[in-house]
């Protein structure tokens, strides 16, 4: 049996309303365009659906039983439909995304906040995790873009936007103070307790490999899962930490750490939006990444 589903929207509506009339006000076509779907309906169903009352339409028994499953299924997609709007109205939603404690605290979290306060309704679900998850994450769909600190290598399918200069540096505590405002080699690295992020991040490559380069290879102390964590080990003297500036930011102002200067300075780096080419994305994930870009290209 393939019926047009449009009969069953007509039916819909004039069961509801009881009247030709009414479902053609609401339908916004005419009476005998109505009349006529009923009509076709009955005819491929092979019975009666409505009785024709002197004043509207009355269900038949057949009918009853059929508008009991219609009701439920058009009501679904009416309900579907305003689903659907909400969403494009950032009325409601959801947006994934993948980040660093790095990345989440010194670049995304502000964009949130302003997010939150214009789309209060909209769901934000932020994967915490290093670079190389994050891009699996965005290769896998699981996320709608992730903001990670390069550098990247390029990677097939996944675009990356540089938004943000960052600067690696050392730090030290009093226990070290004899080689505050030394310039030195990055050699002394080997003969230093160093405090760093664990192997699986991309901060991590990038200091060993920057080192690497330099003929230095190195042998930390400890290796530490977030980079607060590296900062509240050197305030303790425990070590030479190895951080992305802005993490110690507040120590080097108030003189409790000092930044180790070097013959060679470390060479900046950059925070990244990736965002899949293959993967489309929600529309309130499209509205924030507007935002974020609309500023970076203010500050360009």
């Amino acid at each position: 049996m393939n019926i047009h589903l449009e009969y069953y929207r007509i039916f819909y509506y004039v069961a509801q309303e009881g009247s030709i009339t009414a479902a053609a006000d609401i339908l916004q076509i005419s009476q005998p365009a109505v009349s006529q779907s009923i009509k076709q309906l009955e005819d491929n169903l092979e019975t009666k659906l409505f009785l024709r009352m002197p004043k509207g339409m009355k269900l038949t028994m057949e009918g009853e039983a059929l508008y009991t499953y219609i009701k439920k299924g058009y009501e679904t997609i009416l309900q579907g439909e305003m689903i659907l709007s909400n969403m494009l109205n950032l009325e409601q939603g959801e947006i994934r995304i993948g980040a660093s404690d790095m990345t989440l605290k010194y670049h995304l979290l502000p964009f949130l906040e302003e997010f939150h306060k214009e789309h209060p309704k909209v769901k934000v679900n932020v994967t915490n995790g290093p670079t190389p998850e994050t891009i699996q994450y965005l290769k896998k769909g699981k996320i709608d873009f992730g903001i990670v600190s390069g550098p990247l290598e390029k990677i097939e399918d996944i675009d990356a936007i540089e938004v943000k200069r960052i600067q690696d540096i050392f730090i030290a505590g009093s226990h070290f103070a004899h080689l505050k405002d030394q310039t030195l080699e990055f050699s002394v690295l080997e003969k230093l307790p160093v405090i760093c992020l664990e192997r699986n991040t991309s901060t991590r490559k990038y200091i060993d490999a920057l080192l690497y380069n330099n003929h230095v290879i190195l042998q930390p102390e400890f290796e530490l899962a977030t980079s607060d964590m590296i900062v509240q080990f050197t305030l303790r003297n425990l070590g030479v930490g190895a951080v992305v500036k802005e993490f110690a930011r507040e120590y080097l102002d108030s003189g409790e750490l000092f930044e180790l200067k070097f013959a060679e300075p470390i060479p900046k780096r950059n925070f990244c939006i990736i965002t899949s080419k293959k993967v489309p994305i929600s529309k309130a994930a499209e509205k924030l990444l507007e935002n974020m870009l609309s500023v970076k290209s203010k500050n360009n």
